[in-house]
């Protein structure tokens, strides 16, 4: 593959520069949910990952950053993202841990065996198939709005994908947590965690990372919200930065929960 990108296709820096990702560069863009969604699951040293909706690969490649030997697997429903995302493994030197596969969680691929990954995780389209306005880009319409497959088909395929007492981990809009629970729940699993994600201090949180284990029962847990922003005084006027938290997980590769 040529080292050139085409001129419809960005490059962007994630984890302060330790991985590459190619995006369009109008429509679908990677975002901060899929570092965040990559630094709450409890990988360690050569385990399995499916992640489910890949897209550009950002929380494949940003897991297999932090956790040396993890090995992932993409599911990207849409070819010209999966494309991007093979670039991506390429440019980032990970042909040995990153396989890109284009296929649909309804109709799953043969080579993706039921029970066999110990870690689950996934940005499902946060808009309910029927509701708002969906973008005018088919392939941005597509990761934000539900399709064929809704919020509980994904659920419901993780839930299978993911051996017993392995975990799965979701981020979604957070009017939408209880939902991501209550269909984890429905498949079997428990002991789940909460931790909402809120702009600012005096903000409402506008996501929510669930994450709930195979097979296990427990108390679901809300942690305090993760803050990302906060504003400085900068002089004439204000400037808005990471919090030291949010920072040392989007630039410094750190783990959360």
């Amino acid at each position: 593959m040529s080292a050139d990108v085409p001129t419809n296709v960005t490059k962007t820096r994630l984890l302060g520069g330790r991985v590459t990702c190619y995006q369009p560069k109008r429509g679908y863009r990677t975002a901060v949910d899929a570092v965040l969604l990559a630094a709450c699951v409890p990988a360690e040293v050569d385990q399995r990952i499916l992640d489910i909706g890949t897209g550009a690969g950002a929380s494949a490649f940003c897991l297999a950053a932090r956790v040396e030997g993890a090995k992932v697997t993409g599911l990207e429903l849409q070819r010209p993202l999966a494309t991007l995302a093979e670039r991506g493994v390429e440019a980032n030197g990970y042909q040995s841990r990153i396989e890109i596969i284009a296929g649909d969680l309804l109709e799953p691929p043969e080579c993706l065996a039921p029970a066999s990954f110990d870690h689950v995780m996934a940005n499902p389209p946060y808009v309910k198939a029927g509701k708002g306005n969906p973008p005018p880009d088919p392939v941005k319409a597509l990761a934000m709005v539900e399709g064929r497959a809704k919020l509980i088909d994904w659920l419901t395929f993780a839930a299978a994908m993911v051996k017993p007492k392995g975990s799965i981990t979701i981020i979604h809009r957070a009017e939408r947590g209880d939902e991501v629970v209550s269909g984890l729940a429905a498949n079997g699993c428990g002991a789940i965690e909460m931790l909402p994600v809120a702009p600012k201090s005096d903000g409402v949180a506008k996501r929510t990372v669930v994450r709930a284990w195979k097979d296990k029962k427990g108390e679901t847990l809300t942690h305090t919200a993760l803050v990302l922003h906060v504003d400085l005084d900068a002089g004439n006027g204000h400037r808005r930065a990471y919090t030291e938290v949010a920072e040392s997980v989007l630039r410094g590769a750190e783990s959360l929960l």
